[in-house]
């Protein structure tokens, strides 16, 4: 067989041990592998490259990934899903894997109502996805949180100040919610559940009333004050639908010093979320999932995607994958708001 993988959407630690493990599995089996660049740019443009064991050795541990990545709609484009079908055809492919979020799925979910044969990885570092327990680069983001949260406990500490660190997380609060408990933050605003600014800076009183000095408060980007509108960084839409979001950090600094009188500092930690390398646990899901993925398409198992259920890794459709977003679990911060204040 002759199979295409393409990543799509924003990059994040994992993509490479998928490829890598897709490629290894392929090449035992004496399958060929043909990377697509630039997610659905690529397959928009016939940009493409071989990919073999050689091409993907030392890739396991490095983030990002090998291929590129772009967040191209190819159903917003003149003619696009006619030209990826040509392309796809042209270029001699028996199926292809698309490694994405939920932009990434819901066009390859499309393509395969069209009657291409896709298989789908789920990567979101926002975790977000539905049908899956987690998606690899969350564990890595997560951990990369909670040690900024660690190394702003000390400053904070030392001067007797407010921390606010703003964290990624369009519409859930996955990485708020468990890098926050896990760094011991003592306020955790999340997309799922508008916030009352005077719940906060009352929560921040009674704490230093407690003889506690100095706080450490985490915000998801996506997260609102109560009847505010989301905090977004421009009015641009991409390609889409979504604004980039970003100032709710600043904001919240803003309103905190002003009502409680403690000086306040602000860190918004944007992309230092998605680089660096993968934790063992993304490295080891993406290779599951990678080769997951390639026994669906060798099993002709198309229009599904790779899930983690449990610690087992199996298949559930991409339409069902693709149909909602999953919102951070209320249990999860029922336990974080026991250490609020």
């Amino acid at each position: 067989m002759k199979i295409g993988i393409l990543t799509g959407g924003g990059d994040c630690p994992g993509l490479n041990p998928v490829i890598r493990a897709v490629v290894r599995k392929a090449d035992n089996s004496g399958d060929e592998v043909l990377g697509i660049k630039y997610g659905w740019k690529g397959l928009l443009e016939k940009d493409v490259m071989p990919l073999d064991q050689f091409s993907v050795s030392g890739i396991l541990h490095k983030g990002g990934t090998m291929l590129g990545t772009s967040r191209t709609n190819p159903y917003k484009q003149d003619n696009g899903s006619k030209i990826l079908h040509e392309n796809f055809k042209e270029l001699g492919l028996d199926a292809l894997i698309a490694v994405g979020g939920e932009d990434t799925l819901g066009v390859a979910n499309k393509l395969y109502e069209e009657g291409l044969n896709i298989v789908g990885v789920p990567k979101t570092i926002d975790n977000d996805l539905s049908a899956t327990d987690f998606t690899f680069g969350f564990d890595t983001a997560v951990n990369t949180v909670m040690d900024c949260i660690d190394r702003l406990h000390t400053t904070a500490e030392s001067h007797n100040r407010v921390m606010v660190v703003e964290v990624m997380g369009r519409h859930a609060g996955w990485i708020a919610g468990y890098s926050g408990i896990a760094g011991g933050a003592d306020y955790i605003l999340i997309p799922e559940i508008p916030t009352d600014i005077d719940d906060v800076c009352n929560s921040l009183k009674e704490r230093h009333r407690k003889g506690k000095k100095f706080s450490i408060v985490v915000v998801s980007e996506g997260a609102t004050l109560t009847n505010n509108a989301l905090f977004t960084q421009e009015k641009k839409l991409d390609s889409f639908g979504h604004v980039r979001l970003g100032g709710i950090g600043q904001a919240l600094g803003g309103l905190i010093e002003e009502k409680t009188g403690f000086e306040t500092r602000v860190t918004v930690l944007g992309h230092i979320q998605r680089g660096g390398s993968p934790t063992a646990f993304d490295r080891i899901l993406g290779t599951r999932y990678g080769v997951k993925a390639y026994d669906l398409v060798k099993q002709e198992k198309f229009g599904t995607m790779t899930a983690l259920r449990g610690t087992k890794i199996t298949a559930v459709s991409l339409n069902e994958a693709t149909a909602k977003l999953k919102t951070m679990d209320m249990e999860l911060y029922d336990i974080a708001k026991i250490f609020f204040g």
